[in-house]
């Protein structure tokens, strides 16, 4: 199964394929044949913290994630999912949830009826469901699950994790090649072989092919690249899209932004995760934020209003500018979770908050809502310009709250409800 790509409205490439779906309740997630780009996510609670994991997805969800996914290791974590499934349910929040299952996991999804239902999607690692004799035998309990429950699944390969008996026959049939190939080369054919013939094996036990989500997750940039265009060319399975332990902070953002932009932009990828290293006290919706920002930044989906801003230079010794884009940006991305359901569209707005002359009312002109505040040694002015058109200018200590009620009372306006008096 091959597939191909199309430009899309974007002039992004886009990738034909098979389409799958996760759904909970009336929540329908599309994943792949044209469908967006989703994100996903993960806990890192412990999962039998009912409460705790529960609280977690809601932040995740709200923050953008898609889908959440859940370690379930034990008994006791798979008898707390369907609590956690209700306590999710109380609080509104339908976002779907995906079992991580590594080692037993065709024991817990055949034990815990209850588990297997209350999840939307199972996680499935070829290199950990058994050796020899018993790894196609617990692989079939697992896919059989999916099957009974209806449940699609996602054939995840990770390097670090790789089926050691498949590598290991690659390496031998590689050895007795007239011109053998480097280690990585074959490495990169066992992470291809094991996700496409797991997926193919669960196929031939009754499994739909539409069903099926494969990933093959490295740590290395070119080495996902490389592994993922392979993919793309030679199979229609939608693609689940990251780099496994990117790392913390800037090193975790840029080695992600800059591997998932490379393919995202050649139409490969369906699903996507940031797997951050969250430093501590961090917040764990932050890959969700970064995951996002790709998104936007490529033009393949649009989540929370985009502001602009200069990065200042000799001309902006004040820090107004600085802090009213802060104030602006995190203004914007709290009222997000409200503005989505009242306003539809709002994501698309395009504010700028520049800090001097030079360039500030041309990017403002180009932007919905825009403002230039004044720079070192020019008039203590601050025009704004909406729709192109230079509409006020704000002056004195309250420039920042002024122009906040300004850009909340343009969304009302545009996006459907009545101006603010």
């Amino acid at each position: 199964m091959t597939s191909q790509t199309f430009l899309n409205s974007n002039g992004v490439a886009a990738r034909q394929g098979l389409q799958a779906v996760v759904r909970w309740g009336s929540n329908v997630v599309t994943i792949g044949g044209g469908a967006p780009v989703r994100i996903q996510s993960m806990t890192n609670t412990d999962t039998v913290d009912v409460i705790g994991t529960a609280i977690q997805v809601k932040e995740l969800a709200l923050a953008g994630s898609e889908m959440v996914r859940i370690t379930v290791n034990t008994p006791e974590a798979a008898q707390a999912v369907p609590h956690i499934r209700e306590q999710l349910d109380r609080m509104g929040i339908a976002v779907p949830l995906v079992g991580d299952f590594h080692y037993n996991g065709h024991r817990l999804l055949t034990d815990f009826p209850d588990c297997a239902q209350a999840l939307s999607k199972y996680r499935i690692n070829p290199g950990n469901v058994g050796k020899g004799d018993k790894k196609d035998r617990q692989f079939g309990q697992m896919i059989e699950a999916a099957i009974r429950w209806d449940k699609p699944v996602r054939i995840g390969v990770n390097w670090g994790s790789l089926d050691q008996e498949l590598l290991a026959d690659l390496m031998d049939a590689n050895s007795k090649l007239p011109e053998p190939r480097n280690y990585k080369q074959v490495m990169y054919q066992a992470l291809i072989s094991s996700a496409v013939g797991s997926a193919q094996l669960a196929q031939s036990m009754g499994m739909a092919a539409n069903q099926i989500i494969i990933s093959c997750k490295v740590s290395g940039v070119q080495d996902l690249i490389a592994v993922y265009r392979e993919l793309g060319r030679s199979t229609s399975y939608p693609l689940h899209l990251g780099l496994t332990e990117a790392g913390m902070g800037t090193k975790g953002t840029v080695a992600s932004a800059a591997a998932l932009s490379v393919l995202l932009q050649e139409g490969i990828g369906d699903t996507i995760r940031v797997s951050l290293t969250p430093a501590p006290g961090e917040s764990r919706n932050q890959e969700v934020v970064i995951a996002a920002e790709i998104l936007q930044a490529l033009g393949l989906r649009a989540f929370v209003p985009s502001v602009t801003a200069c990065p200042g230079c000799g001309r902006t010794t004040s820090t107004t500018f600085q802090e009213l884009t802060q104030q602006i940006d995190n203004f914007l991305r709290d009222q997000m979770p409200v503005w989505r359901k009242e306003f539809p569209g709002v994501e698309s707005l395009k504010v700028a908050v520049m800090g001097c002359i030079v360039n500030g009312p041309g990017e403002s002109k180009h932007a919905d809502i825009g403002i230039s505040l004044p720079g070192t040694g020019e008039a203590p002015a601050a025009p704004v310009f909406i729709d192109g058109e230079k509409r006020m200018t704000l002056r004195g200590d309250a420039i920042a709250t002024e122009f906040q009620a300004v850009v909340e009372n343009y969304i009302r306006e545009r996006f459907g409800a009545p101006a603010l008096k």
